[in-house]
């Protein structure tokens, strides 16, 4: 890289919506270019239509790859069809597949080493399905693109409340079918890993929410909690990982114990979304865990009802700009300091002298 500074891949969104307003606001201001080197997936043409629609000051640069990325300025790499139609505030088939297409190049270019770190702007479910994207959302697109040995789990984050999910976007009547122990020690695993790894929580505590209401009064209103939660809660504290359960949604969250905790899991979409936006209101970022490359998004959606009339808040979308380059210099700070290990340290018995030996093996025989 000509610079040291972080490549984000930005994909444009819907492009009927407000994507392109949310990312022109984000690097309108000077000092986002101090971070990091912002490479927007998308259409100049269609880029500039929101810029004069909305009458905001910004300057970028067109250009055909990513290594040809401005570091002083906003860079758009056209990757979708020139004749695209803009519809302010109305789903198409085309804004569906302008979508696709971006998203489909910034991947690409992230496995060919182009970019480092990919914020997603929102897209419309409905108008992107087609025979390669045929997903809930784009993190399951991601999880299959680049597939992992790690566990994924989808985080959303505001600040110091980072709520994640057992069950991603399903239909609620199949979640109690799809929770299994082993399940919920997987994400319990991934969780923690994401906390320590990722957001530099050492030892984090977790809270586990209950499926049933009142965590199923011992019984009496389920058996999820008895047989399934519980036993994986106390597996997974004798992992040496601090988790405590399940706790009831509305008593965490009402007596303000959820603050206790740095992270909170829930069991199904609805019930961590609901915590996560009543508590956070604007600016928050879903990040999924797990995967190789350090992905987020803003957790709002296109937002058909303002788009173009500027009245968008991109603080989600900094948010996850901000997030991305933050996990990404913490895994290589983790990386780089774990690159070289001490050699091993042990006293040789074999005669009165205690000499200290170091040894890089793991077969050392005798320890002190």
């Amino acid at each position: 890289m000509g610079n040291n500074k972080i490549k984000v891949g930005i994909t444009h969104g819907d492009v009927n919506g407000i994507g392109y307003e949310i990312i022109l606001k984000t690097f309108a201001e000077p000092t986002m270019f101090d971070f990091c080197t912002p490479i927007v997936y998308g259409s100049p043409k269609v880029a500039t239509y929101h810029r004069k629609a909305m009458d905001i000051d910004m300057v970028f640069s067109i250009i055909n790859n990513a290594k040809e990325a401005d570091a002083e300025r906003l860079n758009i790499l056209p990757c979708v069809n020139d004749e695209l139609k803009v519809e302010m505030g109305r789903p198409s088939i085309e804004s569906g597949q302008a979508a696709l297409d971006a998203l489909r190049r910034a991947v690409s270019d992230y496995k060919e080493g182009f970019v480092d770190v990919l914020v997603t702007t929102p897209i419309n479910m409905g108008t992107i399905q087609s025979a390669d994207f045929h997903f809930t959302d784009q993190s399951a697109y991601m999880v299959r693109e680049l597939r992992t040995e790690q566990t994924p789990i989808n985080i959303y984050v505001k600040d110091e409340l980072r709520v994640a999910l057992i069950t991603d976007c399903i239909a609620l009547r199949e979640v109690p079918s799809m929770l299994t122990k082993k399940l919920l020690k997987e994400k319990i695993s991934a969780f923690h890993h994401a906390l320590v790894n990722d957001f530099g929580v050492y030892n984090p505590r977790i809270a586990i929410l209950s499926l049933n209401p009142y965590a199923g009064l011992e019984g009496l209103l389920g058996k999820e909690e008895g047989e399934l939660i519980v036993p994986a809660i106390k597996e997974m504290m004798e992992e040496d990982i601090l988790c405590f359960g399940p706790y009831a949604v509305d008593s965490l969250v009402g007596s303000g114990n959820y603050a206790l905790y740095d992270g909170i899991l829930a069991m199904y979409y609805d019930q961590g979304l609901a915590l996560f936006k009543a508590l956070t209101a604007v600016g928050g970022v879903e990040y999924t865990a797990g995967l190789p490359i350090v992905y987020a998004s803003p957790t709002h959606g296109v937002a058909y009802d303002i788009a173009g009339k500027g009245e968008a808040d991109e603080s989600a979308m900094r948010n996850a700009v901000y997030l991305t380059l933050d996990i990404f210099r913490h895994r290589n700070h983790e990386e780089a300091i774990h690159a070289n290990p001490l050699k091993k340290q042990y006293f040789d018995k074999r005669d009165d002298s205690y000499r200290l030996k170091l040894d890089s093996s793991d077969d050392a025989r005798e320890t002190l």
